[in-house]
C-alpha cells in the first residue's frame, strides 16, 4: 500500500482549462467542467498529488502548473517529485491531456 502524504506535502497540480475546449458556448459551461472534471481526477495518485481544475480566463497563465506549499514549482523540481513516486511526468502530461479530452465527451453526454 502506498503510503499517503499530508496535504502540505503533496504537489499541487493546476490545470487550467480554456473555455473554448469546450466549444463555443465553453463560457457558459467552463466552471461546471472543472467542478466535473476535480471530480473525476480527485483520486489520479492521490498518495502524493492534490488537483486544482480551473477555467483559464488569463492567457497570460500557464495551462498547466506544479506548486508546493503555495509556490510554483518548476517544471524541473516537478519531474524529480513525481519521480520519487516512480511517476513519468511526460506520460502523466500525456494522460492527463487525454484524459482531460475524454471528460470533455462524458460532460457533455451526462
Amino acid at each position: 500500500m502506498e503510503t499517503r502524504l499530508p496535504l502540505y506535502k503533496k504537489l499541487l497540480v493546476m490545470y487550467r482549462i480554456e473555455p473554448g475546449c469546450l466549444g463555443p458556448q465553453g463560457t457558459d459551461y467552463v466552471e461546471e467542467f472543472c467542478v466535473f472534471a476535480k471530480q473525476k481526477l480527485k483520486d489520479r495518485h492521490s498518495h502524493c498529488l492534490r488537483w486544482t481544475i480551473k477555467p483559464r480566463y488569463d492567457k497570460s497563465l500557464p495551462e498547466l502548473e506544479f506548486q508546493l506549499k503555495n509556490a510554483v514549482v518548476s517544471r524541473e523540481n516537478a519531474t524529480k517529485y513525481m519521480d520519487s513516486f516512480d511517476i513519468d511526468i511526460d506520460a502523466f502530461e500525456e494522460e492527463l491531456e487525454e484524459g482531460l479530452a475524454d471528460l470533455i465527451d462524458v460532460f457533455f453526454e451526462r
